[in-house]
């Protein structure tokens, strides 16, 4: 018997799992006979030899030939079919007849390979029909088997299948065709399977029951025959459950989903499996978060899962909400409910944020479902969807009980026969198997010497750097090899250890663990990288982004979507999606969408991801208008030419189908005679480049070549043949023209001219270029260059064009062998700036971020803002992050340093040449730097800096005032380096409106001395003031302030306003007084000397509100200590004047000052002894210093010159004058300071008294009875001073 198979199909449908090989077994058994080797064919060597080679042959072609014909498919009639299933039926029965006649021993025959499997490789989800040929008698029974999965790298996407099949020896005549049988049949027909009325895009609610599904036809119809269904979510085979129900009606699948739960949304794929095969559809199902019992609360975790379960514990997991209500979720409650009641426990007192929880505390033998609920400022969430039954008990007691479903009852305990305790051994492996701030998961296992009965643990901690254990579970020992140890203090780090212990003892403690801090060693995942939205139908977008950086143990991203401008959030998808690619549905035809995302793990959600660019929402290709291919490039030309090769550049189609251009492809064909040949292909991969080198070619030769552009649409017709250009190698010695010539930022009087080196050096490198214009209308004959000097750079600003003109420009590059041959030139462009024309705009924000930003106005779907430093695009620059938000771009400088100095130019594809430039030089960037700065680090403008001042009551004023503060503005007040409060020490006040800013402290003491300073800050302006007062400074502030407040308090009761002074009246009296207030009627005024009362005749009078005490003709006795007390019943004050020492010499060196200024000019008398020199006082005193002097000498008294006092008369006598007396006499007055003198000259013809006695008549008559008396009795006067005295 020859038996072909052709018929296996596998599939695989198991993304993400890397299952890269399949060996699948094919197993050939006889029907009725165990396998024997003894048994003979009954044939000669020749005819079996000739019959195996004949099934080979018929084998190898029916596998081909099977393998195309499953390739078509074909559209048969039922005629058609039942005519084949007849030819089919007469075949078998000829098959049966000739294996009859073949076999006409009926012997059985030994199984043999005619045609060995071969291994395929094949792509995910790809069908595979695996052909082999056996042959043996009877007919053989197949049996197929899976057994080998071999790995390889997932990246490759291969599975490789393997298939080893056992056959038994058969004959086959080489007469008889081999059954051509279809991939697949059932009653001799195959299948064809059509889903229909599909089912699309579904949103459902948390809580409602949702229903789809799909109409399947399958032809022919059989009744007999009713396919296989399946349904998948994200790749998982569904089963029937009290969440998931499944119909099948016999020519339609439904799936119903009943209470919805986030845990419910994914791709939902329905398979509809036939013998011939299988069909799928597939769809995305969205479940929306249920309105929350109060507005603001989270939306309800997901995925409740039961982790590690062991007798005493479990581990709890689940994963965060997308929603958190609009405030970050605080964290979560884990409730646990034993299955068989409906009473739920809350297992945590105060949220966690780690979404791993272990709940401890459970019964052995029970089994526990689980849900958990999170928790923001605002309230609590719907309680998720509860987890699936665990139970508590060992590990191995549930291997051995098998994976049935959880149950709950009463373990039974049976009594054995006591035996002998051992105490049991160590623990063994103790590790730290999780660590959060919360919490710490220790797991061991058992010890290998723990005697016939069960064991148990106690657990122990210390703290690092202690040898001070601390039993944890001091009441019950646990059961488990695991345990969680909470309210550990976040920070510590801590060393655990186990003991076993049972009836006979407790063990010796297991090897500590390693420090162990306490706090999640899980970090939460860093923001997803860039977000690029892409056009996909009318109402979904395709989300892609760049994976979080170093995110460990990550759970997916949620997708979060908002209309531009409204900065109004919506997820997208409340199941987090593993990829890094989804599709956002239900979003509205025609509005512009933002798109960010976050990153999920246990530890938390990661920040936001930048926004995306707006993206409005249409259909991919062109929003309904199908996208054209690009028409021909055109301008043809050579840039380099070798002896087998040539460099061709050509120019932009002038139409690009209105998607960017992808790339371009090169034909080429020889010329011979004339005689254009046949085309060729010179690249398979489209090059992005407008230059490209042809390779391959034949020196010598005549070649033509065309180009054809291509975008997203397909690749455009090929553009006309360039010219004949012939391949030989160029050896002159100038460049090759420069090529790929772009005209940017046209203005009405200059534009940028751009240009690509030369591929043709020449015999030395280019060292510049020269560029010409000429008007685009004018001869050939006007081209006239632009620079005077060749300019190194490959661009070049053209100024002083004509507003309106059109021109061309064109390049050329030099060497030192000289200029070589000028490009093509460009097209015409015509100096004119455009309506809505936008320059680059240097910026810097309030953060002191220095930004380029551009605007287009006219921007179109697929257009897009190229950046460029020098006229080279900026791709991923190192000092810049480029950001395009709608129709405006900026490009942000990270470290502004002189390393950025240049031209920094953006364009704008797909628009009529929006483009601009902003030249950085070295000036701007200091003024930018400034800018910056003042941004980055604003003052607040102060009036006044930090001061002090002294009020009423000695209080203590500190304040300055700044020149503009808003009504946000705040002051921390610091002093040495702590903040102080308002309190009883301190008292502050803010008049904003002012900007003055003052605390005031009652007194100071020696605590207060240091440095006080205000701290301001108005948003990001900033500033402060100190003000230091240590050593004599706030020792004399101190003293002040200690003084004004001794004032105060003075001034309560009658007091001095001014204290006791003296003054010294012009008659010579030493005048005691002092000015007093607050007084009333019943306030006295004493007066003390030396401490004794002075009795005072006069009353006071308090009206002028001034004390006096007089003290005629003063002397040494009225010296001593003087005293003024005032008092009442308010209180009392007192005003000291100290006359004694130094006060009672400056008291008199004031009165001999006031006699000094009494005194009268010094005048002269005659007396019978002589002359006299005189001058009168107001008082005398005997304490005055009177000095006299002559000719500005102190005079030394004689018997014949004296001096002396009479009454207030102060007196000089000379007797017997004689010429040496004549001259300056002077009287000086000694008052303690400069004192006074009084002069007079005595001369010898006396014309000094005779002014005298001409202006005083009075003197007249003494004169003479004075000239009368020197006749009779002066006989020894003169004749001439007689004679003067007479006359």
């Amino acid at each position: 018997y020859k038996y072909t198979f052709n018929t296996i199909k596998c599939t695989s449908s198991l993304q993400g799992i890397a299952f890269n090989g399949i060996q699948w077994c094919v197993n050939v058994m006889l029907h009725n006979s165990p396998l024997s080797h003894e048994f003979e064919s009954g044939l000669s060597d020749t005819e079996e030899a000739r019959a195996k080679e004949s099934a080979r042959y018929l084998a190898r072609r029916d596998l081909f030939a099977s393998g195309l014909e499953s390739e078509r498919i074909e559209h048969k009639s039922r005629r058609t079919v039942m005519r084949e299933s007849a030819e089919r039926i007469s075949l078998s029965k000829r098959n049966e007849e000739y294996h009859k006649r073949l076999n006409e021993d009926s012997l059985m025959h030994t199984p043999e390979f005619v045609i060995k499997p071969r291994s395929h490789t094949v792509w995910e989800k790809q069908c595979v029909r695996l052909h082999c040929t056996i042959s043996g008698w009877p007919e053989p029974r197949v049996d197929h088997k899976k057994n080998i999965f071999q790995f390889f790298d997932k990246t490759e996407k291969q599975k490789v299948l393997s298939f080893c099949v056992i056959g038994f020896k058969g004959e086959v005549d080489e007469s008889l065709p081999s059954p051509r049988l279809p991939p697949c049949l059932e009653y001799g027909v195959k299948f064809e399977t059509n889903i229909v009325e599909k089912f699309g895009v579904s949103f459902g609610r948390e809580g409602e029951t949702l229903s789809f599904g799909c109409s399947v036809i399958i032809y022919p119809s059989l009744q007999r025959f009713q396919p296989e269904i399946e349904w998948y979510r994200d790749d998982k085979l569904l089963v029937p459950s009290k969440w998931v129900q499944m119909h099948w009606s016999g020519d339609r699948a439904t799936l119903t989903l009943s209470h919805l739960n986030k845990e419910d949304e994914g791709l939902y794929t329905l398979r509809v499996i036939t013998k011939s095969g299988f069909e799928t559809h597939s769809a995305y199902v969205f479940v929306r978060d249920a309105d929350a019992e109060v507005a603001g609360a989270p939306g309800a975790p997901l995925d409740v899962h039961s982790l590690d379960a062991n007798k005493d514990y479990v581990i709890v997991s689940w994963k965060q909400p997308a929603v958190d209500g609009g405030s970050p979720i605080l964290g979560y409650f884990v409730d646990r409910c034993e299955v068989g009641v409906t009473h739920w426990v809350q297992c945590n007192d105060t949220p966690v944020k780690f979404a791993r929880f272990p709940v401890t505390g459970l019964v052995e033998g029970r089994s526990y479902v689980f849900r958990v609920r999170a928790v923001n400022k605002v309230g609590m969430s719907h309680p998720s969807r509860v987890s699936e039954p665990v139970a508590a008990m060992d590990p191995a007691d549930r291997t051995r009980k098998g994976t049935s479903a959880p149950w709950t009852g009463q373990i039974i305990v049976t009594e054995e026969e006591p035996v002998e305790g051992v105490v049991p051994g160590r623990p063994r492996d103790l590790s730290v198997i999780e660590a959060t701030k919360n919490y710490v998961v220790l797991s061991w296992k058992p010890p290998g010497d723990k005697g016939h009965e069960g064991v148990m643990y106690y657990v122990e901690k210390c703290v690092s750097g202690t040898d001070s254990w601390q039993r944890v579970n001091t009441e019950i020992p646990v059961r488990s090899p695991r345990f969680a140890l909470f309210d550990l203090a976040e920070g510590k780090s801590y060393r655990f250890r186990v003991r076993c212990c049972n009836s006979a003892g407790v063990g010796e403690p297991s090897e500590p663990t390693e420090a162990t801090t306490v706090g999640d060693k899980l970090d939460i995942p860093s923001a997803p990288g860039r977000v690029v939205p892409t056009r996909n139908t009318d109402t979904s977008v395709v989300v892609s982004w760049e994976a979080s950086r170093d995110a460990k143990e990550l759970v997916g991203y949620y997708i979060e979507s908002s209309i531009s401008g409204s900065n109004a959030w919506e997820p997208c998808n409340n199941k987090p999606v593993k990829g890094t690619r989804f599709i956002c549905h239900g979003l509205t035809t025609g509005e512009s969408y933002v798109f960010r995302v976050r990153a999920v793990n246990a530890a938390g959600i990661s920040e936001f991801s930048q926004e995306s660019e707006a993206i409005k929402v249409k259909a991919a290709i062109g929003g309904g208008i199908l996208h054209a291919s690009p028409t021909p490039p055109y301008g043809i030309t050579v840039l380099e030419c070798v002896r087998d090769s040539m460099v061709l550049a050509w120019k932009q189609p002038t139409f690009i189908g209105g998607a960017d251009i992808t790339g371009y492809f090169v034909d080429y064909r020889e010329v011979i005679g004339g005689v254009p040949g046949k085309w060729h292909e010179a690249n398979i991969k489209a090059v992005s480049e407008r230059a490209y080198r042809v390779s391959e070619l034949k020196e010598n030769m005549l070649y033509q070549f065309q180009v054809r552009a291509a975008n997203m649409a397909g690749v455009g017709i090929p553009s006309l043949p360039s010219e004949t250009f012939k391949c030989e190698e160029w050896t002159i010695a100038v460049p090759g023209p420069p090529h790929d010539l772009q005209v940017q930022e046209v203005r009405k009087d200059s534009l940028v001219l751009l240009w690509k080196p030369p591929v043709y050096q020449g015999r030395d490198a280019v060292n510049g270029y020269y560029i010409d214009i000429k008007e685009a209308d004018a001869d050939f004959e006007m081209w006239r260059g632009v620079n005077e000097k060749a300019t190194h750079k490959t661009f070049m600003t053209i100024k002083d064009l004509k507003e309106g003109e059109s021109y061309v420009f064109r390049v050329r590059a030099q060497n030192k062998a000289g200029v070589g041959k000028a490009s093509d030139p460009t097209e015409p462009v015509e100096a004119v700036t455009k309506p809505g024309t936008a320059e680059i705009v240097v910026d810097v924000d309030d953060d002191g971020v220095i930004s380029l930003n551009f605007e287009c106005s006219n921007l179109t779907a697929d257009s897009k803002f190229v950046w460029s430093k020098n006229y080279m695009e900026m791709t991923e620059p190192e000092r810049m992050t480029l950001e395009t938000k709608g129709n405006k771009s900026k490009a942000i400088f990270k470290t502004p340093s002189e390393e950025d100095l240049g031209i920094y130019s953006c364009f704008v594809t797909h628009t009529d040449g929006a483009s601009a430039s902003y030249t950085l030089s070295e000036e701007t960037l200091k003024e930018l730097l400034k800018v910056s700065h003042d941004h980055k680090f604003p003052i607040i403008p102060l009036k006044t800096e930090l001061a002090v001042e002294l009020l009423e009551k000695g209080r203590v004023r500190f304040w300055l005032q700044a020149e503009k503060i808003s009504a946000n503005g705040k002051v921390e007040y610091v002093f040495n380096d702590n903040m102080i409060h308002q309190g009883e020490k301190y008292k502050m006040n803010f008049d904003k409106n002012t900007g003055v800013i003052e605390m005031f402290m009652e007194s100071l003491g020696k605590e207060d001395e240091g440095t006080f300073t205000f701290q301001l800050q108005d948003g990001k302006a900033t500033n402060q003031s100190s003000l230091v007062l240590i050593g004599d400074v706030f020792k004399q502030l101190q003293k002040e302030s200690e003084f004004q407040k001794k004032e105060w308090i003075r001034k309560q009761g009658p007091h001095f306003v001014e204290y006791l002074g003296y003054e010294v009246t012009p008659e010579c009296c030493v005048r005691l007084k002092c000015k007093v207030a607050n007084m009333k009627k019943d306030s006295v005024a004493l007066w003390y000397k030396d401490g004794r009362e002075i009795k005072v005749n006069e009353k006071l009078d308090f009206s002028e509100g001034v004390l006096t005490l007089e003290i005629a003709q003063i002397s040494k006795k009225d010296a001593g200590i003087y005293e003024v007390v005032l008092k009442d019943d308010r209180g009392k004050d007192t005003s000291t004047l100290n006359l004694t020492d130094q006060g009672f010499k400056d008291l008199m060196n004031q009165v001999f000052s006031v006699i000094a200024n009494s005194s009268t000019p010094l005048k002269i008398q005659s007396t019978e002894e002589g002359i006299r020199l005189y001058t009168f006082v107001s008082y005398y005193n005997d304490e005055l210093h009177v000095t006299w002097h002559h000719k500005d000498a102190a005079i030394a008294f004689t018997e014949r010159i004296k001096s002396g006092v009479v009454g207030e008369q102060l007196w000089l006598q000379i007797s017997e004058p004689t010429e040496k007396d004549k001259g300056k006499y002077a009287i000086e007055f000694f008052d303690g300071k400069g004192g006074l003198r009084r002069t007079v000259e005595l001369a010898g013809q006396g014309e000094e008294t005779h002014d005298h006695i001409r202006h005083d008549p009075n003197l007249v008559t003494c004169l003479a009875v004075c000239c009368l008396h020197y006749i009779m009795t002066a006989t020894k006067c003169h004749i001439a001073t007689v004679r003067s005295f007479l006359h």
